[in-house]
């Protein structure tokens, strides 16, 4: 006999169809994650203004891009939080396939393995094969705790059709109990990286006073006089430089630049 249906199984399928507080977290990530490390960086205030207007509104997310593929442990727990959000919300509109049969559980490997392989991939194009196979596997593994309780019927797609298809789930289908206590476990785990360890991690990347691009040494020609000043790269505009200067605290154009090994502006903020 299929498992029933546990109490909170309409709201965890309408959390899922929505992407669960995942969708919720990484939105409110997007907006304020970046904002403040913006202010941090470059000290706030009108600064904060001259920047965002210096980088244009199509360069803003470069921001938020370049702290995630500056930062591994961020981009990581990013990836594996984003590949499960898809994966929730895919299943909860019928994605999951239910039965028994070899074609079925092809499909269900692939759908659960084909994003895990995707992230681990990017992760190991930008911080070494060693990142990639554990976002990879961590994606993975969250996703099984999905796949078991659409199987048994705990969770059922959105779907009407589906649900008079599928009934309450996988007709004959009992996993083994160490199965279904992974299952139990791969919640709280998913909820843990996605509303605690995500948001921790996004914010002392925020507020470690690194800028989140290059930071290059150029000639900067104030009136007749030229110095060298260090700028943080906004944009590039013929052989020079649009930069957040750290010197004189304002948008300057650089020419002749190269760029700086270390990316620190400031002290972390946790030090000061």
């Amino acid at each position: 006999m299929p498992e029933t249906a546990s109490p909170g199984a309409a709201q965890i399928r309408e959390a899922d169809r929505k992407g669960g507080p995942g969708h919720t977290v990484l939105l409110a990530l997007a907006l304020a994650v970046p904002v403040t490390k913006l202010a941090y960086t470059v000290g706030g205030g009108d600064a904060v203004r001259d920047v965002l207007v210096g980088m244009e509104p199509a360069n803003w997310p470069d921001i938020l891009l370049g702290m995630v593929i500056t930062d591994p442990l961020l981009g990581s727990v990013l990836g594996v939080v984003v590949s499960r959000v898809i994966f929730a919300v895919f299943a909860a509109r019928g994605a999951v396939p239910l039965g028994g049969g070899t074609a079925r559980a092809l499909r269900r490997a692939a759908l659960t393995l084909v994003n895990p392989v995707a992230v681990g991939v990017i992760d190991a194009c930008f911080f070494g094969p060693w990142w990639g196979l554990a976002t990879g596997l961590a994606a993975f593994a969250l996703r099984q705790g999905v796949v078991v309780e659409y199987r048994t019927g705990r969770r059922r797609p959105h779907h009407r059709h589906e649900q008079d298809r599928a009934g309450h789930g996988e007709s004959g289908y009992r996993p083994p109990s160490w199965l279904r206590r992974a299952a139990g476990v791969e919640q709280w785990v998913a909820l843990a990286l996605t509303v605690l360890v995500l948001p921790f991690l996004a914010f002392v990347s925020a507020l470690d006073g690194q800028a989140w691009t290059s930071i290059v040494a150029c000639r900067v020609t104030d009136g007749t006089r030229t110095e060298s000043n260090r700028l943080i790269e906004l944009s590039r505009e013929g052989d020079g430089v649009v930069g957040w200067n750290l010197d004189a605290e304002e948008i300057s154009n650089g020419l002749g630049c190269t760029g700086e090994e270390s990316r620190y502006v400031r002290e972390p903020w946790w030090r000061r």
